[in-house]
């Protein structure tokens, strides 16, 4: 562990990620609630945010191989200058004095979506090849602690700027944000450990994550169940501003508190996990936190009181980031690096299968005004998801092992 915080690589890894999720963070928040203002906002939403779904998970596959293929550092710089220059263009207008219009205010949601959809599964590839096995519970734990700190920043900053200052310096400070993290990631020093190069044909390629998970059927079926808290995260994303205003009936100060809760309770579990990890095993972990979601969806639906509201933020960020950080240790143990970005985007892509059908139907049922009827839906998602890892926790820890060994 001391290792790891002499590497520079770390330090580099962990101030580039603070930055570029604080700048993305904010103009993420500010968006869905810009969008909750306008008349027939809620459905509008919910239209670009099933239209971005659809489109990214008809990307997943191909992005995985090329995770698998082409330097990993490379994607994640070219991903941090496309955000700053997108970015910047669009803060310009704001500058020039310049409304915003819905579709521009979509192109910058999607701009952002994308921007998380490349940066994180070759982030998850990127630090299991650098490094060591032995130091994955600690890595993806500090992770998760910067990320979710980074949370509680971009969280309290946008609820002191949406509406309450221009939207083009929240944009202003976004691009810079994406700037000093491509010098920050320029300075690791990388060399590709494991190149891909297999003759096989471009569909073999492509469907390398689903035939290695079809050997590990029981595998398969714990992770893609501890994907669902992930899943109903991206579902609250597009609720809880909703929730706020038409049940809670508060304004987008309690919308961006409810951000910088969020990432204290998930900056608690990573801090927490990893020392849980070791003590119960990392599939037993995952059950845990698992089912510390779902009790935290279920809350929403049962009490609607603004504090309560907040301790339900908090079960659901713990539990999220909990099962996320023990995830993510054991997929890096048990999954062989020039195999991960295919193996991590067939999940990537049944998860956004799943969030496509709930977003659909979501979508259509906040139009009827049936707000908590979704909270219930994923609450009894969230609950067989708990029972799936529970029924194959012994084979991921019997996997865990043997590869350890």
């Amino acid at each position: 562990m001391n290792s790891l915080f002499r590497d520079r690589r770390f330090h580099y890894l962990l101030v580039a990620n603070t930055l570029s999720s604080i700048g993305t963070g904010m103009t993420m928040i500010a968006i869905p609630w810009l969008f909750v203002q306008k008349r027939g906002g809620e459905t509008t939403f919910g239209i670009i945010t099933t239209t971005l779904t659809v489109i990214m998970f008809l990307l997943t596959p191909t992005v995985g191989m090329w995770i698998d293929r082409v330097s990993r550092k490379t994607i994640l710089l070219i991903g941090e200058a496309s955000g700053f220059i997108i970015v910047s263009l669009f803060a310009l207008i704001g500058t020039s004095g310049n409304e915003y219009y819905p579709w521009q205010l979509a192109v910058l949601f999607a701009s952002g979506s994308l921007y998380y959809f490349l940066f994180y599964p070759t982030m998850f590839a990127f630090t299991q090849e650098i490094f060591e096995r032995e130091q994955y519970e600690t890595v993806n734990g500090m992770t998760e602690i910067q990320g979710q700190l980074a949370t509680v920043v971009s969280g309290g900053l946008a609820s002191v700027m949406v509406g309450k200052m221009p939207f083009h310096w929240l944009l202003w400070l976004d691009a810079y944000t994406y700037l000093v993290a491509f010098f920050c990631l320029s300075l690791i020093s990388y060399r590709r450990t494991r190149q891909v190069t297999t003759t096989a044909s471009f569909w073999n390629k492509l469907t390398e994550g689903y035939r290695y998970m079809q050997k590990h059927p029981a595998l398969f079926w714990f992770f893609l169940a501890s994907f669902m808290p992930f899943i109903g995260v991206m579902m609250t994303n597009y609720l809880h501003p909703i929730y706020i205003a038409d049940v809670l009936r508060e304004d987008s100060a309690v919308y961006g508190i409810q951000s910088m809760i969020y990432g204290i309770g998930a900056a608690l579990a990573g801090a927490t996990v990893p020392f849980l990890i070791r003590r119960i095993g990392t599939a037993t972990s995952v059950l845990l936190n698992v089912g510390i979601y779902a009790l935290g969806v279920t809350m929403f639906l049962l009490w609607r009181e603004t504090f309560l509201f907040y301790v339900s933020v908090v079960l659901t960020a713990f539990g999220n980031a909990g099962a996320r950080v023990a995830r993510s240790s054991l997929m890096m143990a048990v999954v062989p690096n020039d195999k991960i970005g295919r193996v991590d985007s067939l999940f990537r892509a049944l998860g956004f299968m799943i969030r496509f059908l709930l977003l659909s139907a979501f979508t259509g049922l906040v139009a009827k005004g049936h707000l908590l009827l979704p909270y219930a839906i994923l609450s009894g998602l969230l609950f067989l998801a708990v029972w799936i890892v529970w029924k194959f926790v012994g084979v991921a820890n019997k996997s865990n092992i043997s590869e350890a060994s």
